[in-house]
C-alpha cells in the first residue's frame, strides 16, 4: 500500500536524529505504521491494550520518582529508579506535547534483568501505539514488557 504524504513525513521525522540520538526507528526497515500494526497485533494476541501497558508504566514511574534517583521497591519482584534531566522532549507526531526528560529503569530482582522507558515512550505507547522501531535505544518489545508486567 502506498504511504500517504503525512505518513511519509512522520517516517522521515522518526528516522531522523534531530529529536533524539539515533532516531525513534533504530535500524528497523519497516514503515512506522507497519511497526504500529505489528505491535498492536502482538498486544492483541496477549490480551493487553496499549492503555494498560501505559498505565502500568506510569504507575511504576510515579512510585520510583519518590526515590529521588535511588532504587525503590515496587513489590517483591521489582525495583525501579528514575533519572531526570532538565528540559522537555517534544512528541514527534504532529500535535502539541512535551514530556520531561525522565527515564525509568525497572529491575527484575530475581534475574537482575532491566527494562527502561521514558515519559515520551509512555505517551507514544498510549496515544500512538508506538513502541519504537527495532534497534532504537528505547524500543520496548510488547511481548517482553507484557510478560514482565502482567
Amino acid at each position: 500500500m502506498k504511504q500517504s504524504p503525512n505518513d511519509a513525513h512522520l517516517d522521515a521525522v522518526l528516522r531522523s536524529s534531530a529529536l533524539v540520538a539515533g532516531g525513534f526507528m533504530g535500524d528497523d526497515p519497516r514503515r512506522v505504521m507497519e511497526v504500529v500494526d505489528a505491535d498492536a497485533g502482538a498486544l492483541f494476541g496477549l490480551g493487553v491494550t496499549t492503555a494498560q501497558v501505559a498505565q502500568r508504566l506510569k504507575e511504576i514511574t510515579e512510585r520510583a520518582t519518590r526515590g529521588l534517583g535511588t532504587w525503590v521497591e515496587i513489590d517483591e519482584q521489582y525495583e525501579a529508579m528514575v533519572d531526570e534531566a532538565r528540559g522537555l522532549l517534544p512528541c514527534p507526531w504532529p500535535h502539541e506535547g512535551y514530556y520531561p526528560k525522565r527515564v525509568t529503569t525497572l529491575k527484575v530482582v530475581a534475574s537482575g534483568r532491566t527494562f527502561r522507558w521514558s515519559d515520551l515512550n509512555i505517551h507514544m505507547i498510549e496515544a500512538h501505539g508506538f513502541f519504537e522501531g527495532k534497534g532504537s535505544a528505547f524500543r520496548i518489545e510488547p511481548a517482553e514488557i507484557v510478560g514482565i508486567l502482567f
